[in-house]
């Protein structure tokens, strides 16, 4: 548990130190997952090293929301202040996502 949960590290470390040296507008972590990703294609038998693991945290998501919902109710006289472009940018970047899945599940489906 130990070693998958220091490869998950490195890879965000990794990510936000790209993220910062190259002063790119994407946040660190995704770039560590693009990066995680990459590396998981490139030695098969890594996945099978870090699956049990990671499935153990998948059944634990749901705690690495609490920190998000604590920085709102911190935030929440912003969040009452500024409630109208919040729900045009939920609402749109819902779209969007419905959107795109599924034209990439059609292209998949071909």
């Amino acid at each position: 548990m130990i070693n998958t949960f220091a490869t998950l590290l490195v890879f965000q470390t990794l990510g936000e130190g790209l993220a910062y040296a190259l002063a790119l507008p994407v946040p660190g972590p995704v770039i560590g997952m693009v990066l995680l990703f990459c590396y998981l294609l490139a030695k098969r038998g890594a996945v099978d090293k870090l699956a049990p693991t990671t499935l153990e945290f998948l059944k634990h998501l749901s705690l690495l929301f609490v920190p998000a919902g604590v920085g709102i109710m911190v935030h929440g006289q912003r969040v009452a202040a500024e409630w109208l472009p919040i729900a045009a940018a939920l609402m749109v970047s819902t779209a969007v996502s419905l959107v795109v899945t599924a034209y990439v599940l059609k292209w998949l489906q071909k």
